[in-house]
């Protein structure tokens, strides 16, 4: 019998989300997955994940708007009792979200709301809302970013609620202890994606300088943080709990 591991993982049809869901999926974890309007690029993350002979769905969530929060974790519900025949699954990764491009001053309110909704509150009443779906001994990892750590300009809003992220993780991993749940963050540095309309993917000089301010002398790739991720949800890390793991090959040291 397979008692493969299932993992959630919210903003899983591209990008980091689908990195993660494919390497977590190479090693044997069941996968759901989340999309907010990409349909088709999820469900082919479905399918690469059935071509490792692994069980996978993917589910419609939109992150900035909790009051779906509720009747989602019922849809997870029965889609665990059907598929798996279980009532919980093993790992929630809170990776969904969005980039905004703007210096401080002239970032705009409704901006600042819009990264609230889907960066901070999401993750927070989302994880409310699943927490008992989850198993006991089970691992939540909160996705954050290595503009917590150092400045760029622009990033103002949008680092300062991966810190309210990074805060979140050790009160969660307080709190959700008694039922032996780890928390973590995992920070990525730059990476090859479509984040921010794809521009270190797509800007040759800025690629290359960030690439100069890199240990490990280039910029990260999608496979760089799946690896990093399937690491953090093995049973080796089962004793990691309330940490933020930068994942950036050495930025800006």
């Amino acid at each position: 019998m397979d008692n493969a591991k299932i993992a959630l993982v919210t903003g899983g049809s591209r990008g980091l989300g689908r990195a993660m869901a494919l390497h977590l999926a190479r090693h044997r974890r069941d996968i759901i997955l989340t999309y907010r309007s990409a349909q088709a690029e999820a469900d082919a993350v479905v399918r690469e994940i059935e071509g490792f002979g692994r069980k996978a769905l993917a589910l419609r969530l939109d992150v900035s708007d909790s009051s779906t929060f509720e009747a989602f974790a019922k849809d997870v519900a029965a889609r665990l009792a059907e598929t798996w025949q279980r009532s919980h699954f093993d790992f929630l990764v809170n990776n969904a979200g969005i980039g905004i491009h703007a210096a401080f001053l002239q970032t705009t309110e409704a901006q600042l709301d819009e990264l609230f909704r889907i960066h901070l509150k999401g993750p927070f009443v989302l994880t409310q809302k699943l927490a008992p779906l989850i198993a006991d001994g089970g691992r939540i990892l909160n996705v954050s970013t290595g503009l917590a750590r150092f400045t760029l300009p622009g990033y103002a809003a949008y680092a300062a609620m991966k810190g309210g992220v990074e805060v979140l993780t050790r009160y969660m991993a307080k709190e959700l202890g008694a039922r032996r749940i780890g928390v973590n963050t995992i920070a990525p540095g730059a990476i090859e994606t479509d984040f921010a309309g794809g521009v270190v993917r797509d800007n040759a000089n800025m690629n290359a300088a960030i690439a100069s301010q890199t240990a490990l002398g280039r910029v990260g790739l999608p496979d760089d943080i799946g690896e990093a991720v399937s690491m953090l949800l093995s049973d080796e890390a089962h004793w990691i709990s309330g940490q933020r793991v930068e994942v950036s090959g050495g930025m800006f040291l």
